[in-house]
């Protein structure tokens, strides 16, 4: 849905270890930089870049989204999976929308409360939009909360005494008994927009 762009220039807001933004940058052939405020996970993400061998293309930076200061029109695409929450959707629209290229393009990945309202605010801030489409908890089920729990249970038949492993296994479980309770919280929504004048 995107345009197609030669080697476009990426911003992965909110990248985590990385798992979307060496993707984006297998696909786009461009540059790409992740931010997140995380540091174990960027570290992780680091060790990803080096054994992929993207060292050229890609960077890790540990920045926070209330903190972002690239020089104006820096991007093609800023892509955006489930972090602007903090930013709140409007206000990351509006204050990101200066580091977008022009016709440049956003992608943000966010619950799905109050749709209507953020298709409207799309164009309040200044994008076009390409599309929009929901992620629903049968997706989320199968896509991640089912390997999740495949995982979490491999990981407990070894569990070492570890204490970071235990920390991250009891997170996991954690995560997992509240999309048993809430299933209808785990929907969510991709928004696809473009950079107007």
């Amino acid at each position: 849905m995107l345009t197609k762009m030669d080697k476009p220039r990426t911003l992965d807001v909110g990248c985590g270890s990385g798992i979307p933004t060496l993707e984006l940058a297998r696909l786009g052939q461009g540059e790409v930089i992740g931010i997140d405020i995380d540091q174990p996970a960027l570290d992780i993400f680091a060790r990803k870049i080096k054994e992929a061998g993207l060292t050229d293309r890609v960077q890790a930076i540990n920045c926070s989204i209330f903190d972002m200061d690239f020089p104006d029109e820096s991007f093609d695409i800023i892509w955006c999976e489930g972090s602007i929450y903090p930013i709140g959707f409007e206000k990351g629209l509006r204050e990101w929308k200066r580091f977008l290229k022009p016709g440049g393009h956003l992608v943000v990945h966010d619950e799905q409360g109050n749709i209507s309202e953020k298709l409207g605010l799309v164009s309040d801030c200044g994008y076009g939009l390409i599309g929009h489409f929901l992620l629903s908890q049968n997706t989320w089920r199968r896509e991640y909360f089912t390997p999740l729990e495949k995982l979490v249970d491999e990981f407990q038949a070894r569990l070492t005494d570890d204490p970071k492993t235990g920390e991250e296994l009891h997170q996991a479980r954690e995560e997992l008994d509240m999309f048993r309770k809430n299933p209808e919280r785990n929907s969510s929504v991709y928004f696809i927009m473009k950079s107007q004048p």
